[in-house]
């Protein structure tokens, strides 16, 4: 049994070492990366555009170096500030981001726990146990509290403390001295409360995480998933809308976001904190104990955003990944990238460290012959095919010109020998068959239009002959037509 109990203690001791906070707080640079994250990041500063990371930890590596802070006992890590960055991303301590088109850098939930325990050992002192106990002690009987299922029992509970809250009710309205605790007394509660606080952004990061992680295994679970769209579309649209309840840390989140996600409850927490450092007592608190007091409303405040973003941002990657599944494009692509894998591997083979490919610099293209630039352009691509032979083409026995539009130069020579007014209709019935063709009835009309003609209610029907010898009628509100200024138009 000793045995099994010790090898049980030592798997989950093990297990505990692969974490990233251990394994930040145990490695050969802790004391640096500790000392770089906690000045790179601030309660002020979550997040750090990447370059600014890079440009301050290279200086302040210069610092260190100058101060003489790289001999065998205090080394400090090799390479450059970029480097030492991507590998910090690498073990899972910065987490790197895009925010208004901006890289940046955000701790991770390792890294926040590393600099909470950090912080905390760091800072000494045991005036907090009689506080941290008390809270204990409290949360204990509150637990207690919520769980009871009597009536009766909540019942007197409920009684006790009416009959507590009269009797310091009545001493107050008494004018009875109140019984206030000392200045120790007062900062050590001040600094209990700074130490609950201090884990507030790991919490919050780890509920994020773990909403991000959601997101990742439901888009690789999307893209493997070969059902019909459907069926993944109400699947995985469920999945998206509820996120926040598929993790244990999300939905403890959601039960306190009731509680801290009122605004009011926010103006009120600060406003006590501002009363709080106006107190004699706080003046006894460090600046960074103080900085830390005040700085709590502000924690919440940037914990619940960053929750909430990373659940907006995961709904929208679910949602956006769900309307663009195709499973077979999916597996194309995928046969695509094994088929190219595959040939790299043969060429790897048989090629020499000499050998060069030709990149691919595009893609090629079909060629599709001219395509029509835009919709007004209405010009052939280029000149027509030569005409047949005459015996081929169609009405042949007719003049090809008796085929084309109006015959204006008859037409204004025959309106000049016109009377000054006369109706269109009779004219058009009048004229040469060689100009009553239908298209030589819309010369006219144009014509008369354009000397001046007058259009009545009345119905004018006209009989045109087409160049092969039929005929066709044509009605048209009848129109009295001007001979002035006829002048020809060639």
């Amino acid at each position: 049994m000793t045995n099994t109990r010790a090898e049980a203690a030592y798997r989950r001791s093990l297990a505990a070492f692969k974490n990233p906070t251990l394994d930040l707080l145990g490695g050969r640079y802790a004391p640096f990366v500790v000392a770089m994250l906690s000045i790179v990041f601030t309660a002020d500063r979550p997040a750090v555009a990447v370059a600014d990371a890079h440009a301050e930890i290279a200086e302040a590596i210069d610092q260190l170096r100058a101060a003489g802070y790289d001999e065998d006992e205090l080394r400090l890590p090799s390479g450059t500030a970029r480097e030492i960055c991507r590998y910090w991303v690498k073990v899972g301590w910065l987490v790197p981001q895009i925010e208004d088109d901006i890289e940046v850098y955000r701790l991770s939930a390792h890294a926040v726990g590393a600099l909470e325990i950090a912080g905390r050992t760091g800072g000494g002192g045991t005036r907090v146990s009689r506080s941290r106990v008390r809270t204990l002690l409290e949360a204990v009987e509150e637990l207690a509290q919520t769980a009871e299922t009597d009536p009766q029992a909540r019942l007197a509970r409920l009684r006790d403390e009416k009959a507590a809250l009269e009797a310091e009710i009545a001493q107050l309205e008494a004018g009875d001295p109140i019984e206030s605790l000392d200045d120790e007394q007062l900062l050590e509660e001040a600094e209990n409360v700074v130490h609950l606080a201090r884990e507030l952004p790991a919490d919050f990061s780890r509920v994020a995480e773990s909403i991000k992680a959601i997101q990742r295994d439901i888009v690789t679970s999307l893209r493997q998933d070969v059902r019909p769209t459907g069926e993944v579309l109400r699947e995985y649209l469920e999945r998206g809308q509820h996120v926040m309840q598929s993790t244990p840390g999300g939905r403890a989140f959601a039960g306190a976001l009731r509680l801290i996600g009122d605004p009011e409850q926010i103006d009120r927490l600060a406003t006590r904190l501002h009363a709080l450092l106006s107190q004699p007592f706080a003046a006894r608190m460090d600046a960074n104990q103080r900085g830390e007091l005040a700085a709590i409303g502000r924690r919440v405040e940037q914990g619940v955003d960053e929750v909430l973003t990373a659940q907006r941002r995961a709904s929208h990657v679910i949602t956006a990944q769900v309307r663009t599944h195709d499973p077979i494009r999916d597996r194309q692509v995928d046969d695509l990238l094994r088929e190219v894998m595959s040939g790299l591997q043969s060429w790897m083979q048989v090629s020499s460290p000499a050998d060069r490919v030709r990149p691919l610099r595009k893609f090629p293209v079909a060629d599709i012959g001219h395509l029509r630039q835009s919709i007004s352009d209405i010009r052939p691509p280029g000149a027509p095919a030569p005409l047949n032979a005459a015996g081929d083409v169609e009405f042949a026995e007719a003049d090809a010109h008796s085929w084309g539009g109006p015959h204006y130069k008859e037409l204004e020579q025959y309106v000049a020998s016109l009377s000054e007014d006369f109706d269109l209709a009779t004219a058009f019935e009048a004229a040469d068959t060689e100009t009553r063709r239908p298209v030589d009835l819309l010369g006219l009309l144009e014509i008369a239009h354009r000397n001046g003609m007058t259009e009545s209610d009345a119905v004018s029907i006209v009989e045109a002959h087409r160049p092969d010898g039929s005929t066709r009628r044509f009605a048209f509100g009848a129109v009295t037509a001007r001979t002035a200024n006829g002048e020809t138009d060639d």
